[in-house]
């Protein structure tokens, strides 16, 4: 079986980077959030608190090589997607249940889209790396079998 590229590389420090940013402020809003105002807004601070640990998550996945690293990615970009599909959908259709917004209310919306836009790249990245990278035949020559 042949290797899989390390998605640590070249564009995707940037998208580590940016789950990273993502992660640390997701999870320092939802921890404050969560310690100063939880009886306003609970579902919507959990939600936020949930979404820092999934970019948590995908961080490491991605920063990591391996098999497992490469799984606990594509569960985390996985999840985040799901989530910012649902729970976009559902603070646009019962904005009551969402008196405060959370990182993924309005598909992102508060954050310029990037949490709508972010799993799908992660995806496309974890797509292109899990291709084995290309071997250099420079310098060889095939054998002829003599017909």
């Amino acid at each position: 079986m042949a290797e899989t590229r390390a998605t640590a590389t070249g564009p995707g420090r940037v998208l580590i980077a940016v789950y990273a940013v993502f992660a640390l402020s997701a999870t320092a809003r939802a921890g404050v959030q969560l310690a100063t105002r939880f009886h306003e807004a609970p579902v919507a601070y959990l939600l936020s608190a949930l979404a820092g640990v999934v970019y948590i998550l995908a961080t490491v996945g991605l920063a990591r090589t391996g098999p497992a690293a490469r799984r606990l990615a594509w569960t985390a970009v996985s999840v985040e997607l799901t989530g910012v599909l649902v729970v976009g959908t559902l603070s646009l259709a019962d904005r009551a249940a969402f008196p405060r917004s959370t990182v993924w209310s309005d598909y992102g919306s508060g954050y310029g889209w990037v949490p709508l836009v972010l799993p799908v790249i992660g995806m496309a990245w974890l797509r292109r790396t899990g291709r084995a990278a290309p071997t250099s035949t420079a310098g060889h020559h095939d054998v002829d079998s003599g017909e």
